[in-house]
């Protein structure tokens, strides 16, 4: 640019010395009038050049916020709310004594209490990550991909999605996954989430439960769904929902859990699935239950059996309940096998003299960074951790840490699961987690 500035400068020259009178060379003025003219008119254009140069670029406009989600999700729910105003559950009245809740004032006071707002609005904005990012999954999720591919995506978006990538020292106590992603494929039922060197990949012909958490604040929005490719395991995935959907419905106030197990048992084994040539049940697999959700802990204390049972619990108002059931083609029994790959600090652990440097410095590095809250092998990897195994078998060797090792029931079979997380508000019970998926 530099060397275009030169004949600007002789231009400016020429135009200051226009302003006196310069005798024609042969005594004709005219002519030389006529130079002048012609020196002008070449003068004219690189000015309006130099001219056009000197003016002000316009100010760039200013982004806009976003209006919707990316794919993958990487937009902040926040941004995409930024009025905190999240979208409500599924609200259902409650039915026979409690539907005077609805109306009665002292029990509509205590729904709008400020301290139950904000107990509401983070769980609404957990549930609509969740939301966002399961919806998203279901479509992206395809045979070829790795396990370990699976898990990061969800596990990214959870993360981009609440603003909290876990890296920084108590960044993911603040918000982000609130348990790792299972994926547990055909007859292992649950607790299954690669470790780090994992190598297997999703088949065409695989069955697999996809079940992650997502807190705020530590309220902890619990929801899991099954993939499936192969159309013949649609009534599977069919009894697995409609069992679900039934033990939603039957929940409440002062319901008894045992009686919530057996209208889930009735809805689940009235469906077969056909494999192979061969009409199977769909069983409900009775060793594992619903629970509740406490903060920042992903099991309460009372337990909702997928079966009929004698459990005279009652669910009472305030409870923050898991509502999953799993259905199986096996034995609809599941026992604990194969390497560990989640745990989670006990909250009621009693106070351990370690002797193991190691186990005292992963214990520092487990309640600074995940609280109570549950954790798998690769959370610990992400934040620069190394040779840490034995510290972490102490720990739960010790009690201070559980271990929960994959679920499976007999091999050759096939088993699905769905879950939603229900609030037993004053009012009314509201399906935090539903969706248009499901």
């Amino acid at each position: 640019m530099a060397a275009q500035a030169a004949p600007a400068e002789e231009l400016s020259k020429l135009s200051v010395e226009e302003t006196k009178p310069v005798p024609a060379a042969n005594g004709n003025d005219s002519d030389a009038e006529s130079g002048d003219e012609e020196a002008e008119e070449g003068a004219a254009t690189p000015a309006a050049g130099a001219a056009k140069k000197k003016k002000k670029r316009k100010p760039k406009k200013k982004k806009k916020a976003p209006t919707s989600q990316s794919e993958p999700p990487r937009v902040l729910v926040s941004q995409l709310f930024p009025n905190k105003q999240y979208p409500k559950g599924e609200e259902v009245e409650y039915v026979n004594d409690n539907l005077k809740r609805v109306t009665n004032e002292e029990k509509r006071h205590l729904d709008n209490l400020a301290s139950n707002q904000e107990f509401l609005t983070d769980y609404r904005h957990a549930a609509e990550v969740h939301r966002q990012v399961r919806q998203w999954a279901q479509k992206s999720i395809k045979p070829g991909q790795s396990l370990t591919e699976i898990a990061e995506n969800i596990e990214d978006s959870v993360r981009a999605l609440t603003g909290h990538s876990g890296l920084e020292e108590g960044d993911a106590l603040i918000a982000g996954m609130g348990f790792p992603t299972g994926l547990s494929i055909n007859h292992c039922a649950a607790h299954y989430t690669p470790n780090a060197g994992n190598k297997m990949v999703l088949q065409e012909d695989d069955v697999m439960k996809v079940d992650f958490g997502v807190h705020v604040n530590g309220r902890i929005v619990d929801s899991a769904f099954t993939v499936a490719f192969n159309p013949r395991y649609d009534p599977l995935l069919e009894a697995v929902k409609a069992a679900t959907n039934a033990g939603i419905k039957e929940a409440g106030i002062d319901v008894r859990v045992g009686d919530i197990g057996a209208v889930i048992q009735e809805v689940m084994e009235s469906y077969e699935v056909e494999i192979n040539g061969q009409m199977l049940p769909v069983k409900s697999i009775r060793n594992l239950n619903g629970h509740t959700i406490n903060h920042y802990s992903i099991h309460g204390t009372k337990s909702v059996p997928i079966v009929k049972s004698n459990d005279q619990t009652k669910m009472e108002e305030g409870d923050v309940f898991a509502i999953e059931t799993f259905g199986s083609t096996g034995n609809g029994y599941v026992v604990e096998e194969g390497e560990v790959s989640h745990y989670a600090k006990r909250g009621d652990a009693a106070k351990v003299d370690l002797r193991l440097s190691s186990a005292k410095s992963l214990l520092n590095v487990i309640t600074k960074n995940f609280g109570t809250l549950p954790f798998c092998r690769r959370y610990i990897d992400r934040l620069g951790q190394d040779k840490y195994l034995l510290g972490l078998n102490n720990l739960v060797s010790q009690g201070i840490v559980e271990a929960y090792p994959p679920l499976v029931d007999k091999k050759g079979s096939y088993t699905a699961q769905y879950e939603h997380t229900i609030l037993l508000r004053p009012t009314v019970k509201e399906v935090i987690s539903r969706g248009d998926d499901f």
